[in-house]
């Protein structure tokens, strides 16, 4: 399984196909049992359709919904892997009891982790619930695991760390000692402290000690007879070993640069904790239900591959838009896999690409090198030659020439394949002229050799993109109106809007969701670019893009009387 992929589907079928034991993390975030209408966030087919089939009966109807889906990421995940699931009180015990519990064993139970996301919540009639479940599981002893450290708070540091020292700096202190009596200078006086007389001895060597003495950390006590103590400051250790209720990462507020317009988004340091002390760098993460892609953008920063599903087209295209965002020279790159691609796309890819993804498409192996490869592209799991051509109306001399490669690269194959009445070749194209499907056909028929003509639209599904347009009006002193209007057989999924756009970088979304096409914004005089993109019920995006020049405000001539 190669990894760094956002797929579009049905989490379950898309399951299937996945290699066992092929992940090393996985974390969910499925629909919560709350059986309520908000549920459904993004609005587009796909996630009405799940949520229609999710609510078909009740808690034991979304049980087996959500069983069957666990047990395929038990499957795919490594022996070494961990499953995180988050949920909230209306269905925690069934989906531990009924579902974790069952597929994982109860004595791969690793943790059940309170996420404190708010510090109040109003109910009429009970206390408030303030806090989501994280179960955390594992598939076998052999488990990945780094231990993270959390900040001290303030009540500990007020307990603990109670002295001050001359900058106002809090400290504790610590025993400068240690249990027993040495022969060694460990046990020799220091300052004129003998320690053995308490049975102890020097816990650092003179040398040592006069030089935390020399910088400041050691405490002396006003008593006469006191014993020094060493001083410890908050940045000298760790923190806290990380506990299983976790109060210190707040729910995302309505300013937060995070945000991306996607009511159950979850903050990233609570994925970026998640997936630090359970995984490492290069290790593949798993998020089935990707929601609004916090869990792929944290994992790719992290430097680890990923795999995202969801079967909305908004979910995947919006954590796409975010991906592309924190792109850079140093990022891997990864796949957007949706029902139809792009025609204008594909036309347009590297050529190299573009035949390697067809191939791939097709159920056969591209070539890695480009020389010595008589012009052939990749081959068939049984070595059948593949010839791509990113071109349409391909004319007799392709057959010819392929015809002629096929025989030189493997005469044995070639004849082979005529005696079996197999194909010797396949040639993948955007469309063929009339002279090379009667080439075809003549070869079949008088000589009985097979050539397999393949379009591209009959291995994989192509639609033309939205046709995007923008407009501008000017409604006060540099506060402009946007509108963008979208041209698309299938209906406009959403808007999304980068207002400092920059060609040579790509569209870099600043506004993520925008179902009515419609801005406005404010600008500082000068020149600026501004980019809408929409993307419609397929997945498919278009672009358009406007430049302002924003004119100084004049300034009236005022004259001021002496």
């Amino acid at each position: 399984m190669t990894a760094n992929k956002l797929i579009l589907g049905e989490n379950l079928e898309k399951l299937k196909n996945f290699e066992d034991e092929c992940v090393d993390l996985i974390y969910l975030d499925p629909p919560f049992f709350s059986n309520r209408n908000y549920e459904v966030i993004w609005g587009d087919d796909g996630e009405v359709r799940s949520f229609q089939d999710r609510w078909a009966g009740g808690i034991e109807h979304y049980i087996d919904w959500l069983y069957e889906r666990v047990k395929q990421m038990h499957r795919v995940l490594k022996p070494a892997g961990s499953i995180f699931l988050h949920c909230d009180w209306h269905a925690n015990a069934n989906i531990r009891v009924s579902i974790l519990d069952r597929i994982f064993g109860t004595n791969n139970f690793r943790n059940e982790i309170i996420w404190k996301r708010n510090s109040a919540h109003n109910s009429a009639d009970r206390c408030g619930c303030i806090h989501d479940c994280i179960f955390y599981y594992q598939k076998s002893n052999a488990h990945q695991w780094n231990l993270i450290y959390q900040k001290y708070n303030e009540q500990y540091l007020e307990e603990f760390f109670d002295c001050v020292d001359e900058k106002g700096k809090r400290y504790k202190r610590a025993d400068l000692t240690g249990a027993g009596i040495t022969n060694g200078i460990t046990g020799e006086p220091w300052r004129g402290i003998d320690v053995r007389s308490k049975g102890r001895h020097w816990a650092y060597v003179h040398q040592e000690l006069d030089r935390l003495d020399k910088i400041g950390k050691i405490h002396w006590t006003k008593k006469a007879d006191g014993m020094p103590r060493l001083k410890i400051y908050p940045e000298d250790m760790k923190g806290v070993p990380l506990q299983d209720v976790w109060d210190d990462i707040r729910v995302l507020h309505n300013l937060s640069k995070e945000r991306i317009g996607y009511p159950t988004q979850k903050p990233e340091a609570l994925l970026q904790r998640i997936i630090e002390m359970a995984s490492n760098e290069g290790d593949v993460i798993l998020d089935p239900f990707v929601g609004g892609g916090t869990t792929i953008v944290v994992a790719d920063k992290l430097k680890r591959k990923w795999i995202g599903i969801d079967q909305s087209v908004a979910a995947i295209r919006v954590s796409d838009l975010r991906l592309k965002n924190q792109r850079d020279l140093y990022s891997e790159p990864y796949e957007l896999h949706l029902h139809t691609y792009n025609y204008h796309l594909l036309r347009n890819q590297n050529a190299f690409e573009f035949e390697t993804f067809i191939i791939e498409q097709f159920g056969g192996i591209a070539n890695q090198k480009q020389r010595n490869d008589f012009g052939l592209d990749g081959k068939m799991p049984d070595d059948t030659p593949i010839q791509v051509k990113r071109s349409d109306n391909i004319g007799r001399n392709v057959i010819d020439n392929f015809f002629a490669a096929v025989q030189r690269s493997d005469k044995k194959l070639f004849d082979k394949n005529v005696e079996n009445s197999k194909p010797v070749g396949y040639i993948i194209a955007f469309s063929f002229s009339r002279g090379a499907v009667e080439e075809v056909a003549r070869l079949k028929n008088k000589q009985h050799i097979i050539i397999e003509l393949k379009r591209v639209c009959d291995i994989i599904p192509m639609d033309n993109p939205p046709e995007v347009s923008l407009t501008a009006d000017e409604i006060e002193r540099n506060k402009y109106a946007f509108n963008a209007t979208a041209k698309s057989d299938v209906g406009v999924e959403f808007y999304s809007w980068d207002f400092s756009h920059k060609p040579d970088d790509g569209f870099k979304a600043e506004i993520y969701l925008d179902k009515d096409g419609k801005q406005v914004r404010k600008f500082r005089p000068g020149e600026h670019h501004i980019a809408v993109e929409a993307v419609d019920k397929k997945g498919l995006d278009g672009m358009d893009s406007i430049k302002l020049n924003v004119k100084e405000e004049e300034v009236s001539n005022i004259q001021i009387r002496e």
